[in-house]
């Protein structure tokens, strides 16, 4: 009988509307099935299918939990309703709006905001231009300005690019953990993500030629999320020579180089065969942003018009103020006092996880937590939103579903007070075993 999916639905929906929030555990099956008048084995079968569902999870001898994240295609892309989050990694300083504030105080002019209220093109205006590619510039590559291009944000840049090189039906080559914003995309688009394997410098370049044909490839070269790890200069050459070899394209997401600078890109080894993507939303913040697009000649007028048709260019008057933080030097600073705060971030993160398998680059605000047995990812998730805190499972960057590590990623952009004593309290969590943590 379908009954119990009707009751499963029910108990979705108040999941949905935050009734019931992640880590809340849900009764016992027996008082579940008399308070909605349906045999014990109904309501297995109602639990059953919650779990099946991504909704649930089932912790032998201690009951059946809300899950933190719904399923392996969870996608960290809003705040958490809990006290400490730490999926969301938009880093803020307590400087920067001080200096946002000083710097757009000369935009409030009515001569000066009268001019950017008419819409911009997907290539913005030539200042625009000029002060990204500037920003862009790293060693070995500085970007001509007549290739630079404007998204909104750095999503809707990759998502242009994606669009720009890849028809339904298509496969990518992406690394075998991955942004999960790019799984979404990739969905939409009708095209498969084909995992790619990795190991401490990044994608393996022998990976590109066993995975058989490709249209396309993304990759994040540099402090990659979730791993951390950043490819030295030799194997990006190496798989540059690749693309070139395969008459293949790939999208270079460098939203974190603003983090290490010393790495020259893929795009400079390549720069016939490699769309760059970036966006000041972790070097300003999110909600004051604008994204960067750095394209081959030959692409331009096809990445333009992905971006006019997804509806994803750039606001005037975001790209005007951008333009004055690249220019004034804000930018430049606000990126200083990050580089150090995410150094100091990393310090008590390495403090307070002594003794843990942590994968983090030194420069990042990302940490990847293999964690001890006998716990696993998505109760450990759940148990540790019952203390508050919101952690991203290793299943959201899995490229394969089902077939992800039992892991964790920690962003640290939470306000520095609120870190170390969540922090602390997940090495607790952790040095339990789930059957002993207290239930609420």
């Amino acid at each position: 009988m379908d009954d119990y999916r009707l009751i499963a639905d029910q108990v979705a929906a108040r999941i949905a509307d935050g009734r019931l929030r992640p880590g809340d555990r849900l009764p016992p099956q027996r008082r579940f099935a008399r308070e909605h008048g349906i045999a014990v084995s109904t309501a297995a079968r109602v639990y059953g299918e919650l779990i099946r569902r991504g909704l649930a999870v089932g912790e032998v001898g201690r009951g059946t939990f809300v899950r933190a994240a719904t399923a392996d295609g969870h996608v960290p892309t809003e705040p958490a309703r809990v006290p400490v989050d730490l999926e969301i990694n938009f880093p803020l300083v307590p400087e920067q709006a001080a200096l946002l504030a000083e710097s757009l105080a000369g935009m409030l002019r009515p001569d000066v905001l009268a001019a950017t209220l008419p819409p911009t093109g997907a290539s913005g205006t030539t200042a625009a231009r000029e002060a990204a590619a500037a920003l862009l510039s790293r060693p070995g590559w500085t970007p001509a300005p007549a290739r630079v291009l404007f998204a909104g944000n750095g999503r809707q840049a990759i998502a242009a690019a994606l669009v720009a090189l890849t028809s339904p039906g298509d496969r990518i080559g992406v690394e075998e953990l991955t942004y999960p914003i790019v799984k979404g995309i990739a969905a939409r688009l009708g095209v498969t993500l084909v995992p790619l394997a990795v190991d401490e410098h990044g994608l393996i370049p022998a990976a590109i030629r066993a995975a058989g044909p490709l249209r396309a490839l993304y990759v994040q070269p540099t402090l990659h999320n979730p791993l951390g790890v950043t490819m030295p200069d030799r194997r990006r050459a190496e798989i540059a020579a690749i693309l070139n070899d395969l008459d293949m394209h790939a999208v270079e997401d460098g939203i974190y180089t603003f983090l290490y600078e010393d790495p020259t890109p893929l795009a400079a080894y390549a720069p016939d065969r490699v769309i760059y993507a970036d966006s000041l939303s972790k070097r300003v913040a999110p909600g004051l942003t604008a994204g960067f697009l750095v394209t081959p000649p030959a692409l331009t007028d096809r990445v333009a018009a992905a971006l006019r048709s997804g509806g994803w260019t750039a606001q005037h008057f975001a790209l005007a103020a951008a333009t004055r933080w690249l220019t004034d030097g804000t930018v430049a600073r606000l990126g200083d006092l990050k580089r150090r705060d995410a150094a100091e971030r990393q310090r008590i993160l390495r403090e307070r996880l002594d003794g843990f398998s942590l994968q983090a680059d030194p420069r990042a605000y990302h940490c990847w937590w293999r964690l001890p047995k006998p716990w696993r990812a998505d109760t450990f998730v759940a148990a540790a939103a019952r203390r508050g805190i919101a952690v991203t499972p290793g299943a959201a960057f899995a490229t394969t579903p089902g077939q992800s590590p039992n892991a964790v990623r920690l962003a640290l952009a939470p306000r520095l007070e609120l870190l170390a004593p969540a922090l602390e309290t997940l090495a607790a969590l952790a040095a339990t075993a789930p059957e002993d943590t207290e239930i609420h």
